[in-house]
């Protein structure tokens, strides 16, 4: 017995609804199955669909399905405590740069 993953027909007239089923490839289209998978629904609008998470989306990628964008993170590889070093010499520098152009503004208005 080969099986088979088909679409099988439903809904009405000019309405088609399809379910994705596992039958035996010699039963009819809309015959009997073994396994209904799901369902489609070519009435509707294609701009609603589900994005993978990037986890699936490596699997997707590796199997050629879906391609899958290079990200770029650096901070990522610099170990925490340089990180918070990063920032906190960050944070002096702008209270630096802040207070200098708060200096400079007081002294531009007595000359």
């Amino acid at each position: 017995m080969s099986l088979k993953i088909r679409l099988a027909r439903a809904g009405t007239k000019k309405r088609p609804v399809y379910h994705i089923v596992i039958a035996d490839s010699r039963s009819p289209r809309d015959g009997r199955f073994i396994e209904r998978l799901g369902y489609f629904n070519p009435l509707l609008p294609k701009d609603k669909s589900a994005l993978p998470t990037d986890r699936v989306l490596r699997f997707l990628d590796e199997a050629g399905v879906m391609k899958r964008e290079k990200r770029s993170n650096p901070e990522r590889a610099v170990p925490r405590k340089e990180r918070k070093a990063r920032a906190e010499e960050a944070e002096k520098a702008a209270a630096a740069a802040k207070a200098a152009a708060a200096a400079a503004k007081a002294a531009a208005p007595a000359s």
